[in-house]
């Protein structure tokens, strides 16, 4: 292995989230950016045999080392590490419903749920997984509200579009796709 795939790799198990190939750059400044990409491909690579604990993952616009999902929960249940706080249903659904309509409005999240959501709103924002991205053309120019790069990282998504489409949750949940789409 390179040093330069060495020094990356050791960065990414330094990090506590995902790093841009903007940021790995800085570790060796006669590196190119074709250089790093290359890097993080040999790594990649290397962490797909199956004698790994831990896999690299492109999340959001980075690249991180996370755990392969066979062995989370055991970690978590011998409590090496502790899982985030787990999201109310209040919270999923509000979330869900930015993650699908982006850029939405406070007015329309609480007419689809049937509940006033400014609480849970607000505890979303305060968790990063939600921010206001715009101010809609409405009575008081109410804003709109879309998902951060710290959803992506929870959800190991590189960007929104990677969601499960409407049609394939409805298959999974066993639900009408009608119900998804209110």
């Amino acid at each position: 292995m390179k040093r330069l795939t060495r020094l990356i790799e050791a960065a990414l198990f330094s990090a506590d989230g995902p790093l841009k190939v903007s940021e790995l750059a800085r570790l060796d400044r006669e590196a190119t950016t074709e250089e790093i990409k290359a890097s993080l491909t040999e790594l990649k690579e290397h962490y797909e045999a199956p004698q790994h604990g831990v896999e690299l993952l492109e999340v959001g616009e980075g690249y991180q080392l996370l755990t392969l999902s066979e062995f989370a929960a055991a970690i978590v249940h011998a409590q090496i590490v502790t899982r985030p706080r787990k999201l109310s249903t209040a919270a999923m659904e509000t979330l869900a419903i930015i993650a699908y309509k982006q850029p939405v409005e406070r007015s329309e999240v609480e007419e689809i749920r049937g509940v006033v959501s400014e609480g849970v709103l607000r505890s979303l924002q305060e968790r990063g997984l939600i921010e206001p991205v715009g101010r809609g053309e409405g009575l008081g120019r109410p804003l709109q509200y879309g998902t951060t790069q710290a959803f992506l990282e929870l959800l190991g998504l590189r960007d929104a579009k990677e969601l499960p489409r409407l049609e394939e949750l409805s298959v999974a949940l066993s639900v009408p796709v009608e119900s998804l789409q209110r």
